[in-house]
């Protein structure tokens, strides 16, 4: 059984080892996520502790996903917005560990993101993802409207390049 919550900040500095594992496992799967290879633990800590900070800043929503109690995923919600566009977030981070895929995680983290949007008084929301990846698929069944790619977006962590694809859905 897997159970989504939404982290505090306390909650997530408790957490920052665990979550830096799955940044970890995901970089080292090849997941352009930001990071280059090699990708350190105490990068991966100190990425999540501003990650932290943000929830603390009420800048971001971090969601985390457990089965059998062990965090196996995690997602973020950016909701600092400019003032024109109090009504937009973007959502970051979608990692879920390689041992974990293909369970419904992804999907659940994702569905869980629209109830904490919601909540949070956020009716737009956007993303990119690698272009041709198994997320962007997965944005696809969730009813995301794909708007476009962009050629050589970023990069892989081996430092190939990597197109990305921009999406956006709407919360009724």
């Amino acid at each position: 059984m897997v159970e989504i919550r939404q982290l505090s900040a306390d909650e997530a500095y408790g957490y920052i080892a665990d979550l830096a594992a799955v940044l970890l496992d995901c970089v080292e799967g090849g997941a352009s996520v930001s990071f280059m290879a090699p990708l350190s633990r105490q990068e991966a800590e100190a990425f999540f502790k501003k990650v932290a900070e943000g929830v603390r800043n009420r800048d971001r929503i971090l969601l985390a996903a457990f089965a059998d109690e062990k965090l196996v995923g995690t997602v973020q919600i950016v909701t600092a917005m400019p003032p024109n566009q109090p009504h937009r977030a973007d959502v970051a981070k979608l990692l879920v560990l390689r041992s974990a895929r293909a369970q419904g995680i992804g999907s659940q983290l994702m569905n869980f993101v629209e109830t904490a949007s919601r909540r949070a008084g956020k009716s737009l929301l956007v993303l990119d993802t690698v272009t041709g990846g198994s997320a962007e698929k997965l944005y696809l069944r969730l009813g995301w409207t794909k708007v476009g790619i962009i050629p050589k977006y970023a990069l892989f962590p081996n430092g190939e390049w990597c197109d990305t694809t921009i999406f956006w859905k709407y919360l009724s």
